[in-house]
């Protein structure tokens, strides 16, 4: 089993899923909001958490592991990149289109990146969001490619203008996957000890919710709409019931970096993060 190195820039989709007011709410209620937080979790007057675009479109995350060819017992989520050209709706059908645009080779042992770019639009014929995806592939090096570039955001060197705590309970993932992110190492106990975990993992992709959240809440408070880009790396595993600690700091108008620790080992399990807020120009 190897990468399809030919798959680089071939395009994948479309791909579409329709969706309702109650795919909204069932996300929202997976990455920790509730009754302090009916604006996502009401359909009275609901909004969208924006990070419920990653949710949107899992079967075109699963079309790039198949299109790449992965070995999924060592696939982890790595970086990802989000983009809004508008807020999204509560509910009718998204369709996404894209192409893997590179692959990275860290060495033998070391794993490889796969980097995959898509655009989803909406029924309404409205470009939502771009997505700029890494997946981290950790059985796949050694191929022959070059390494990736070096990224890392600068953080201030003072105390984190806010810090929002969260608990998820050991039934997030249980919860968070029927949103559709139904990979086998966020339930099965037998996958996540072949792939080297002592049991089931969160998903990334849960805590990231967490943090979509948090940022949120501490800059631009009730005004999902008003988030424009949101960025960062995964870089350590968590395991369900564990509590998380969102660190933010402003870093301008309408900016911000951010990380997300665990919160009793102080472990960082997401890094490099970026938050961009504000009204959305009218096209």
């Amino acid at each position: 089993m190897a990468l399809n190195l030919d798959a680089v820039g071939q395009p994948i989709g479309p791909v579409s899923k329709d969706y309702t007011w109650k795919d909204v709410v069932l996300y929202a209620l997976g990455v920790g909001s509730g009754s302090s937080e009916l604006a996502y979790c009401y359909e009275k007057q609901l909004k969208v958490l924006p990070s419920f675009s990653i949710a949107a479109i899992f079967d075109f995350l699963a079309r790039i592991g198949v299109t790449s060819n992965v070995n999924l017992a060592g696939v982890l989520h790595g970086e990802q990149r989000l983009i809004f050209h508008q807020s999204i709706p509560t509910k009718g059908r998204l369709t996404t289109q894209g192409k893997i645009t590179h692959y990275y080779d860290k060495g033998a042992g070391k794993g490889a990146l796969v980097i995959a770019e898509s655009d989803t639009y909406h029924s309404n014929g409205q470009k939502l969001f771009t997505s700029i995806l890494t997946i981290f592939s950790r059985l796949d090096g050694g191929f022959g490619g070059e390494n990736a570039p070096k990224l890392e955001v600068a953080f201030p060197d003072r105390a984190p203008d806010f810090i929002v705590d969260a608990h998820p309970s050991e039934n997030q993932p249980l919860i968070y996957r029927l949103s559709g992110d139904i990979f086998d190492l966020h339930i099965d106990p037998d996958f996540a000890k072949m792939a080297g975990f002592e049991k089931p993992i969160m998903h990334g992709l849960c805590t990231h919710g967490y943090a979509c959240r948090a940022l949120i809440q501490s800059l631009a408070p009730e005004e999902p709409e008003k988030v424009r880009r949101l960025d960062c790396r995964f870089t350590k595993h968590l395991y369900p019931g564990v509590p998380i600690q969102t660190l933010i700091w402003k870093t301008g108008e309408g900016q911000a970096v951010w990380r997300t620790v665990n919160a009793r080992t102080g472990d960082v399990v997401m890094d490099n993060g970026l938050f961009e807020y504000g009204d959305i120009p009218e096209a």
